[in-house]
C-alpha cells in the first residue's frame, strides 16, 4: 500500500469496457487508464469478492504500446478510452476481445470469427454528438462531455472525433451563449450531419418560452445555415424552428438515399455504416426468391438494401416515427416490395409470417440485446438469422441460446464503428442445422 494505492500492478490485457486487466492479491483488477505493458499503482474505486475496479495513479513503467493522446482533455472526458493506443493496437485488442468473448462464452470456433473491419478514418468520424451544458455559479458556461461516472461537464473547445463542421460551430456557439442569459435554460446540444453535409442542431431547453433563445441564435444561423430544433422535454416536444427537417445518409451501391428526422437514429460513423451494410449483404447472401423479416428496422438502414435483392421484406420497429420515415425512404427510392409495421419485435415472426414464413431474419437490437425475440425465433425454427449487435456481452448471451437451440455460427465479424473507444459493432450469421 502507498497512500491508499495498490500495486505495482502488471497490466496483462484489455477487457471489454476499456480497462486494463491485472491480478493482485488473488483477484482480477480492472484498471482505468492502463494498457498492456504498463506497471502501475492504482486507487481502488470498487471492490467485490472476486474482482475490483481501480484507476491508475502512478506509472512505474509505461507500456511501449503507448502513444500521446491528441485531445487535451483525454482522461478527464468520458467519451474516449483508448486515445493512448495507436489505432492498429486498438484494432488488435478489439478483435481479440471480441473473439475471446465468443470463444469463452459461446464455444464458437475462433476460425469462424473473421478479422475486424477497420474504420477508414480514426478521427473526425462522428456524425452525431451530444454536448452537455452547464452554467456554473460564477457564470462560466461549460459545453462538453461528462467526466467518467459523473454528471460533471468537462468543457471542450473542440472534439477530435467529431465532424469538422461541429468543431467550427462549437467556439462561436460557446461565445454566443456565454453572453446571453438564456444559456442557463440549455442542458444539452445535439449536433448531427448527413452525407449531404447539412447540419442539424437540437437545443434541449428547460423553458418552453424560448423566443429569446431563438432570436439570440439567429446571427449564428445566418453565418452557418444549420437546421434548428428545440426540445423542452420528451421527443414529443421537439419543435422545428428553421432549416430542413431531415438529414440524408447513403447506403448500398448504387446509392440509396435514406432520410431521418430529429430524434431519429442513424449510425454515427457514416462511412463505416456503408461498409457494415455491405458486409451484411455479403454474409447473408440473400436470394431473389427469399422473404425477409427485419426486426428493429429503424428508418430502413438494412431493410431497403435487402429489399432490393429479395421478393418480399417486412420491416418491424416499435417507434412509429421511424416506421413513417422508413415508408418515405422506400417511396423516395422506388422500392415497393417492402411493408413497414409498427409493433414490438417480440412475437413479430408468428404474427407476420403467414403460411410462407421467412427465409431470413435480420435483427439489430439495442445494447440490451434481444433475449425475448431469440426465444420466439427458437420456437419458429427460422432458417437463417443475421444478428447485428452493438454489445458483445448481450450478443454472447443471445448466441448461447441460439447455439443450444440448434443453430450453428457460419461467420461472425466485429466492425470498428467507434475508433478511440472500446465500443464495437458486429455481424453474426447463423443457420439452423438440418
Amino acid at each position: 500500500m502507498n497512500d491508499g494505492l495498490i500495486g505495482p500492478l502488471e497490466i496483462e490485457s484489455l477487457a471489454f469496457g476499456g480497462r486494463g486487466v491485472a491480478r493482485y492479491d488473488g483477484r482480477v483488477i480492472f484498471v482505468r487508464g492502463a494498457v498492456p505493458g504498463d506497471l502501475v499503482r492504482a486507487r481502488l474505486t470498487l471492490e467485490k469478492k472476486r474482482y475490483a475496479e481501480a484507476e491508475a495513479v502512478l506509472f512505474d513503467r509505461g507500456s511501449p504500446q503507448r502513444c500521446r493522446p491528441i485531445c487535451p482533455v483525454f482522461g478527464e472526458c468520458g467519451g474516449c478510452q483508448w486515445q493512448m493506443l495507436p489505432y492498429a493496437e486498438q484494432l488488435r485488442h478489439k478483435e481479440k476481445i471480441f473473439r475471446d468473448i465468443l470463444q469463452r462464452q459461446c464455444s464458437i470456433d475462433g476460425a469462424l470469427v473473421s478479422g475486424i473491419t477497420e474504420s477508414p478514418v480514426e478521427w473526425t468520424y462522428r456524425s452525431r454528438v451530444q454536448f452537455k451544458c452547464n452554467m456554473s455559479v460564477d457564470s462560466n458556461l461549460k459545453i462538453g462531455f461528462y467526466r467518467p461516472n459523473s454528471h460533471v461537464v468537462v468543457d471542450v473547445k473542440s472534439c477530435p472525433v467529431a465532424d469538422p463542421a461541429f468543431n467550427q460551430l462549437l467556439p462561436e456557439l460557446h461565445e454566443l451563449l456565454q453572453c446571453n442569459s438564456f444559456a442557463t435554460q440549455i442542458s444539452q446540444i445535439d449536433m448531427e450531419i448527413g452525407d449531404d453535409k447539412q447540419v442539424r442542431i437540437v437545443f434541449h431547453c428547460s423553458d418552453k418560452n424560448n423566443t429569446e433563445l431563438v432570436a439570440g441564435l439567429n446571427p449564428l444561423q445566418q453565418r452557418y445555415p444549420f437546421a434548428l430544433f428545440l426540445q423542452t422535454g420528451s421527443k414529443s416536444t421537439l419543435r422545428h424552428i428553421a432549416g430542413p427537417r431531415d438529414l440524408t445518409i447513403e447506403v448500398d451501391s448504387p446509392p440509396l438515399q435514406l432520410a431521418y428526422g430529429a430524434g431519429g437514429f442513424a449510425q454515427i460513423n457514416l462511412v463505416q455504416n456503408r461498409r457494415m451494410v455491405s458486409e451484411a449483404l455479403r454474409m447473408a447472401a440473400p436470394e431473389k426468391d427469399w422473404r425477409v423479416l427485419d426486426l428493429y428496422c429503424g428508418m430502413g438502414n438494412f431493410s431497403l438494401p435487402f429489399a432490393r435483392r429479395v421478393t418480399k421484406l417486412v420491416a418491424v420497429e416499435g417507434h412509429a416515427g421511424s416506421i413513417a420515415q422508413g415508408k418515405v425512404n422506400a417511396r423516395q427510392n422506388q422500392i415497393t416490395n417492402i411493408d413497414f409495421v409498427t409493433r414490438a419485435a417480440e412475437g413479430a415472426y408468428a404474427a407476420l409470417a403467414g403460411k410462407e414464413g421467412f427465409d431470413l431474419v435480420v435483427l439489430d437490437p439495442p445494447r440490451s440485446g434481444a433475449r425475448e425475440v431469440v426465444v420466439d425465433l427458437l420456437k419458429q425454427r427460422v432458417k437463417r438469422i443475421l444478428y447485428v449487435s452493438c454489445d458483445p456481452m448481450t450478443l454472447a448471451r443471445d448466441l448461447t441460446l441460439l447455439l443450444a437451440g440448434g443453430y450453428r455460427c457460419i461467420e461472425s465479424r466485429a466492425l470498428d464503428m467507434f475508433p478511440q473507444t472500446y465500443h464495437l459493432e458486429s455481424l453474426t450469421f447463423l443457420e439452423l442445422d438440418p
